[in-house]
């Protein structure tokens, strides 16, 4: 089928959805760095504040991938957001930490499988020619969250209040009106072909791909889908991710994301954190935060033309090292213009390693398997950033910030020696062949 508008369109409305899980991830180091004068914040208590959004990913990661492979793509993509947009409004009219913190866990589990839902379902979507460069393109759309949560931030906290209301429940206010929107959005999305293929429903597959080749404007033609889900299991049980040729896989990738998450996550919830403990005040921190989170929309775009051409284990790896080289300069660095100059490239690395590894993973387990295998593994990513605020502020406190980005530096290395050793060659092959 050739790729046109509809399959632009579809990479739009799922990739502007992936802003609010990444203007919800980097909100936490925001709060805490913008809470912390004015409600007299601990240590502990901000460390909860930015840890507690990640435990209810980690849990909603587990719960809500799970359940995409067992009752479909589409209907997750509404419960998840639904669930994200209730909540962080109710974050909005916390009166205390204790308060927002468990309302933050509620939004995270919301939010839990949101990543791995878009790159379930793109995956299964988009021809192989381009699947790598749409995935990208979809993030890209996501990434603006994450410089608009900084500044949104910096300027909100500067104003104090807006309308009577205190500026940081305003950034609360905008993240649950704007998922209630693209929820709307989503309710025309049609299931995934393959998942319903995967269940033995293959009338509404054909009828769904019939769909799609007639907004496509070519002439619709026999499902080879129907032909191959016969002789597919209605249901794949998740222990048969630890089965031949999946084994090594899992362990790779469950591998990879504890060692990705405190190069990639570490920097982008704890700079404006680290940038205090600099000297710098919390309007400074926000602004040179928000100056360096340009670099992960930048970095998305130049991933674009890169993950097609590339073999993504090389970028994957290639990108890392770039990671841990910039983040030792940033926390070495104290001039203002070198601290923004290495963050900015830091952000750039990390989002040209974010794009290649998120359409690696959906490349590297089957249609039964792809929801449960990449939510399973991302929740260790959720479950390391719950842990990681805590030891990360305590190294902070005792030994400084190049401390904390030179052992961060050590854990992307090992990252890349994984990948290298573990990780299977996928660019350019089809999902089956995979």
């Amino acid at each position: 089928m050739p790729v046109g508008p509809w399959h632009r369109r579809l990479t739009a409305i799922v990739g502007i959805g992936a802003f609010f899980d990444l203007y919800e991830v980097f909100l936490g180091g925001v709060l805490a760095a913008a809470l912390a004068e004015p409600w007299a914040l601990s240590a502990h208590q901000k460390s909860w504040l930015i840890a507690s959004g990640f435990l209810g990913m980690f849990v909603g990661a587990n719960v809500l991938s799970v359940l995409a492979d067992r009752l479909g793509r589409r209907r997750m993509f509404l419960v998840n957001l639904g669930m994200y947009s209730l909540f962080s409004l109710a974050c909005a009219f916390a009166q205390d930490a204790t308060q927002l913190s468990v309302l933050r866990f509620f939004a995270g589990l919301g939010l839990g499988a949101e990543l791995v839902l878009v790159d379930t379902y793109l995956a299964e979507f988009l021809p192989r020619a381009v699947r790598g460069r749409y995935i990208a393109w979809a993030y890209t759309f996501g990434f603006v969250g994450v410089p608009v949560a900084a500044l949104l931030g910096a300027r909100l906290v500067a104003r104090h209040e807006l309308l009577g209301i205190d500026g940081w429940r305003w950034l609360l206010v905008a993240g649950a009106l704007g998922a209630a929107f693209i929820q709307l959005l989503r309710t025309g999305l049609p299931e995934s072909p393959r998942w319903l293929a995967a269940r033995g429903r293959t009338a509404e597959a054909a009828a769904v791909v019939r769909e799609i080749e007639t907004k496509a404007g070519v002439e619709p033609g026999e499902p080879v889908v129907a032909a191959q889900a016969a002789e597919a299991p209605a249901r794949v049980p998740l222990k048969r991710m630890f089965q031949a040729p999946y084994t090594r896989r899992t362990v790779m990738w469950w591998i990879f994301q504890v060692l990705q998450t405190v190069g990639y996550y570490g920097f982008g919830s704890l700079a404006p954190v680290v940038l205090q403990a600099k000297g710098h005040t919390v309007t400074e921190s926000l602004s040179y935060a928000a100056l360096s989170y340009l670099g992960y929309p930048v970095g998305s775009a130049l991933s674009v033309p890169l993950i097609d051409r590339i073999e993504r284990r090389t970028l994957i790896i290639a990108a890392a090292l770039g990671i841990a080289v910039c983040g030792l300069v940033f926390g070495f660095a104290g001039a203002s213009w070198l601290i923004v100059g290495a963050g900015f490239l830091l952000t750039v690395c990390s989002n040209v390693f974010s794009n290649a590894y998120h359409v690696y993973q959906t490349e590297i387990f089957p249609t039964g398997l792809r929801s449960s295998a990449i939510g399973i593994a991302y929740s260790l990513s959720r479950l390391t950033s719950v842990v990681l605020p805590f030891v990360a502020l305590d190294l902070l406190d005792d030994l400084g910030a190049t401390a904390v980005f030179s052992g961060s530096g050590v854990l992307m290395v090992l990252l890349c020696v994984n990948v290298r050793v573990l990780g299977p060659r996928t660019t350019g092959r089809s999902l089956e062949s995979i």
